[in-house]
């Protein structure tokens, strides 16, 4: 099925492309009787810039836009800016296109196309630059300071690195024995990412 799932994604990928969105994900998740192919998506750079560009214009409310953003503490950039239009219409071409490239899961399944959500996952280093300044939850394939599971502020994002302000967030029992108020996690070394939604 992973096979299957790069080609669902690269169909996904040109679908969202014509429409001025990115997928940010692709999951495919249940039984083989009954699954439910899920694609997370947002706005590309030029949309999302344009929202920014509406809201520092007036042209949308403050009021539609979350509190922490219209307030400045958070980077408006970092929002999906995803709509229902959106998403009804990727479901409606990518779904047509899975069916007529046969590349839909065996039997019955379920097509749902959203916004990655407030804990979205992190994956390439562009997803860190754009989130710097967030709290992010990490695992580590091989262990630092003896521990692989860390949360706290992105503080930097290097070409092969990244730093985490550890003072940010409430540490595991592992993570406060090390001591430290930083750590440096190589980007290669990142098994899973994502953030942590601040409310």
């Amino acid at each position: 099925m992973a096979l299957k799932l790069d080609e669902i994604r690269k169909v996904a990928d040109r679908v969202a492309g014509s429409l001025g969105l990115d997928v940010v994900d692709v999951e495919l998740t249940g039984s083989a009787k009954s699954c439910v192919l899920c694609v997370y998506l947002e706005k590309n750079a030029a949309g999302r810039a344009e929202m920014v560009a509406q809201v520092v214009a007036g042209s949308i409310e403050a009021e539609a836009v979350p509190e922490r953003f219209a307030k400045g503490e958070l980077d408006l950039n970092q929002l999906s800016w995803l709509t229902h239009e959106d998403c009804a219409s990727f479901s409606r071409d990518f779904g047509t296109l899975l069916d007529v490239e046969d590349l839909g899961p065996d039997g019955e399944y379920t097509l749902e196309a959203s916004s990655p959500g407030l804990d979205r996952k992190l994956t390439a280093r562009v997803d860190f630059e754009r989130f710097k300044g967030s709290l992010v939850k990490i695992q580590t394939f091989e262990p630092i300071a003896n521990n692989r599971h860390w949360q706290g502020r992105l503080t930097a994002c290097g070409q092969d690195a990244l730093t985490l302000d550890l003072t940010a967030a409430k540490q595991n029992s592992k993570a406060r024995k090390t001591g430290v108020s930083t750590v440096e996690i190589g980007l290669s070394n990142i098994e899973k990412a994502q953030l942590v939604p601040e409310f």
